[in-house]
């Protein structure tokens, strides 16, 4: 079957074959091993089947699976079904002493968080319990390999979940590592419908303890739905009122600071989440550094930070040593600054403490060792994948963002893709579309086709300076991990392939564009569906920063089951739309 779309986009099929190698092997043979020498694992002389999981073999899971597997290539068979009910709401809650009504799972936030051991079945049973909002949910940075279905993205993947009723979402973590869900119905996490998510596998380093996840989000006190439609009309970013750290905050109607224990003489794993709006977030631990073991979820070769940036939709797995006095410390929080990502009203005084136990419960009086965190809105650049993977050097594709907005539209906000906006039909999604034979797309749905099996799909995108502000984007790519090949602010992309990183180049899910400037990044065809990729930021993605990658269409409904009641939710949501126009979805909000 042929599959077009009414502009002409140009995709090359590349077919090269992935190598993957571990950069840090483990081995059988004599203390002259690469990990030895790296000094991963001390006390560990081998690795063996028989390995178990511990404090001082965190390299090692079980049944021959280890830090050293290849997640692309296999994973531990499910040997159980973890269950969660979610209940989506609406409740009156006060996270930084402001009172806000809030759209949470179960009556709490952060939501519930989920927690599964790697190879494991998730199944989530999510009832809609609100009155005149659709729903969904989006299981951040998990590939749903084989399960493109159960991706919850909104108008590409199903149509919203109506009031009143349910959709249960089935699938298997064949990653492991820290991550979060969250809505994808317009911008409605922003009003807290949103949690963690912890995948419980092997680590490229040893720790005691699991903190658990540890997020951040700026926090706008009005309502989410009413500022994104000023948002769409308006010439700059909104100025958040607060920033969340991990569910907390104080202000000026009071509220409290995020308080997490240490065990004095143990190693601890904080998992960093930006479950946020607008605002990068900059993170260090008064007399405290990090070590830093994961990137989403990428197991990477560890190395010590003072502090960290995190774009929104990020991940870092850090494990802090709880060898400083015995005292309460401040972990300190910053923004981007204001002038790469949207201000922040409450900058001055984000922070949390980290409470030595047995220590006193007074606020931190230690600031010895206090730094200036760095501002700017950018990434990482020390992540160096465990398991390596040489990508081939080709030519990539290209895509232009540029920015549009004029006085005739009452100065609506477009962020447009090769000249179009993202715009999704609700009542339509695009794996519908295809199930029904649709094989030409609308422009609008900024549809790409992609790949023939395994094949290397190339792709820079490039902001156009004369349109777009030189803002930074986190760009987020749904169904696989991508590689990060070249990223350069303030430039244009010259087609100089020498330039591209293919030597086990940084891999993610979430990677900054940069303000005025390119991202080149890479992704083999290798998971059946329709993906989108999109910027992280709501707002710009409500104003149509996103595509969506059909690959391998053929192939996507060979194993169909998780399709299944896709129907039935769209005809809900159908009847539901005849009765009611939904709250939130305002004219120009793309849906997404």
């Amino acid at each position: 079957m042929l599959y077009t779309v009414v502009k002409t986009v140009g995709v090359t099929a590349l077919l090269c074959t992935s190598v993957h190698s571990a950069v840090l092997p483990f081995s059988h043979a004599t203390p002259e091993v690469p990990w030895k020498r790296n000094g991963l694992f001390s006390g560990q002389e081998k690795r063996t089947d028989s390995c178990v999981n511990g404090p001082h073999t965190r390299n090692c899971w079980k049944n021959g699976f280890s830090v050293a597997t290849d997640m692309d290539e296999k994973w531990p068979s499910a040997l159980k079904t973890v269950k969660y009910d979610f209940d989506i709401t609406t409740m009156t809650l006060s996270p930084d002493g402001v009172a806000k009504e809030m759209i949470v799972v179960n009556g709490q936030y952060p939501g519930p968080t989920i927690v599964a051991d790697w190879g494991d079945i998730i199944e989530v049973n999510v009832k809609n319990g609100l009155a005149l909002n659709g729903t969904g949910v989006h299981w951040h940075g998990l590939r749903q390999l084989g399960t493109n279905g159960m991706d919850g993205v909104d108008g590409v993947t199903e149509c919203p979940i109506a009031p009143g009723e349910n959709r249960t979402y089935i699938f298997q973590a064949t990653q492991y590592g820290s991550s979060w869900y969250h809505s994808h119905y317009s911008v409605q996490y922003g009003d807290g419908m949103s949690g963690g998510i912890i995948i419980n596998g092997p680590a490229t380093a040893n720790y005691d303890i699991d903190l658990g996840i540890y997020p951040f989000t700026d926090w706008f006190h009005g309502p989410v739905f009413t500022l994104n439609a000023a948002v769409l009309h308006a010439k700059g970013p909104p100025t958040a009122d607060n920033l969340l750290v991990n569910g907390s905050m104080t202000s000026l109607s009071g509220g409290t600071y995020a308080t997490t224990t240490l065990t004095p003489g143990k190693r601890h794993l904080l998992r960093l989440v930006n479950t946020g709006i607008n605002n990068w977030v900059h993170v260090s631990l008064d007399g405290h550094p990090f070590k830093v073991i994961a990137a989403d979820f990428i197991p990477i070769v560890p190395f010590t930070t003072n502090s960290l940036a995190i774009a929104v939709g990020q991940r870092y797995d850090v494990i802090i040593d709880a060898n400083n006095t015995i005292e309460n410390y401040w972990l300190r929080v910053g923004t981007g600054g204001g002038k790469c990502d949207g201000p922040n009203a409450n900058a001055e005084n984000i922070r949390a403490v980290f409470h030595y136990d047995s220590a006193p419960p007074t606020t931190p009086t230690y600031t010895a060792s206090a730094a200036t965190l760095p501002t700017g809105c950018y990434d990482e650049t020390k992540i160096v994948p465990f398991v390596g993977t040489q990508v081939p050097q080709e030519l990539p594709e290209e895509m232009t963002l540029s920015f549009f907005q004029s006085e005739a539209t009452g100065n609506l906000v477009r962020w447009q893709v090769d000249g179009h906006a993202m715009m999704v039909d609700l009542e339509n999604p695009t794996v519908q579309q295809i199930q029904r034979g649709v094989t030409t797309f609308k422009e609008e749905e900024n549809v790409f086709v992609v790949g023939e099996k395994h094949q290397w799909q190339y792709w820079v995108i490039q902001q156009d300076s004369l349109t777009a502000p030189p803002i930074p984007h986190p760009i987020h790519l749904h169904g696989h991990d991508f590689y990060v090949l070249d990223q350069v602010a303030n430039a244009k992309w010259a087609g100089d392939i020498s330039r591209l990183s293919t030597n086990n180049p940084i891999r993610r899910d979430t990677a900054t564009l940069p303000g005025g400037g390119y991202l080149v990044l890479a992704f083999e065809s290798d998971n059946p569906g329709v993906w989108v990729m999109h910027c992280h930021i709501p707002f710009h993605l409500s104003a149509g920063l996103s595509v969506q990658f059909i690959e391998r269409a053929d192939e996507i409904f060979e194993h169909n089951g998780n399709f299944t009641g896709i129907g039935d939710t769209c005809h809900s949501w159908g009847s539901f739309m005849r009765q009611y126009y939904p709250n939130g979805i305002t004219p120009g909000d793309s849906g997404l």
